[in-house]
């Protein structure tokens, strides 16, 4: 592992890399193929599919576990998913249904030109090459992920390569989250409050919280000096800000494997592929803040 303290890389070139490629991974969530994949092995579609497959690499594990590693959803969301779904289809299964729907949705989001163009070829390749050295320490979720074996087809190789770097940083963050004293939801209505990410209805509904849950949140937040009812006070903003570098910290390893050229390579490829995304509707109106 490469020390996160090592002062070979401009910190926001890490959160320029993380927010270039994350959506390489994150797409999946909201593509048609995803729910027919697993719709089709006797999931329900949404929540379910969600929880299994994001889960499936740790194996059939438990609602406490899945809680715990996604941190800011309901336990009682996730408790009327998981173990439900290992009843349904078997994690072998349900790996193989999330990589043919990922495979599917950036062949069709990008076209099969794109989708089979030097260009991914080359991005996959960075990605694998970021991943090489990172260790599973203390991050469980990328830990089951780096237990997969890799594909070798350019498309599920960016695929994968993305999903490794965006659970290895979540990880991290949840980490992060967990010395600020934030519970799940707490860091939640947080983010939401800086504009970026979900917008607050979308968040309420995917992450299964009440009105009243929020509202309590929202109060224990407001107990702490960290919002009020114009948003994030100052000392919000100050946490928030504090997070993400913290955050940026423990997800910096891939990109001082790479070093800043191949770094800068790997944003200037990913914005390409993502806007080529983007404009091909990768995200529906109304979810994600400033997306629409």
């Amino acid at each position: 592992m490469v020390s996160v303290d090592q002062p070979a890389l401009d910190p926001a070139a890490v959160a320029r890399a993380h927010r270039a490629v994350e959506p390489l991974h994150s797409h999946l969530y909201f593509a048609p193929e995803h729910d027919e994949r697993f719709v089709a092995l006797g999931l329900r579609p949404g929540r379910m599919s969600y929880f299994a497959g994001r889960a499936a690499p740790m194996g059939a594990v438990g609602a406490g576990v899945v809680t715990a590693t996604f941190y800011n959803f309901s336990p009682s969301l996730v408790a009327h998913m998981i173990p439900r779904a290992w009843t349904l289809a078997a994690p072998e299964q349900v790996l193989a249904a999330r990589l043919d729907a990922a495979g599917a949705s950036l062949t069709r989001l990008l076209g099969a030109d794109v989708a089979g163009s030097p260009e991914v070829t080359e991005l996959a390749a960075l990605l694998r090459e970021a991943c090489a050295g990172l260790t599973p320490e203390g991050r469980p979720l990328y830990a089951g992920h780096a237990d997969l074996p890799w594909p070798e087809e350019p498309v599920l190789s960016l695929w994968h390569g993305a999903t490794l770097l965006r659970e290895y940083r979540g990880d991290g963050h949840i980490a992060t989250l967990l010395q600020t004293g934030l519970s799940g939801l707490e860091a939640l209505i947080t983010h939401t409050a800086t504009g970026r990410g979900f917008t607050e209805a979308a968040a309420r509904a995917t992450r299964g919280w009440s009105e009243q849950d929020w509202a309590d949140g929202c109060a224990a937040l407001a107990e702490r000096g960290l919002l009020d009812d114009a948003g994030l006070t100052a000392e919000g903003e100050e946490l928030r800000t504090r997070i993400e570098a913290r955050t940026d910290v423990l997800s910096a390893d891939p990109w001082l494997l790479l070093g800043p050229e191949a770094t800068a390579r790997v944003v200037e490829l990913a914005k390409g592929l993502v806007r080529i995304m983007v404009g091909n509707g990768a995200y529906p109106p109304g979810v994600l803040a400033g997306r629409g």
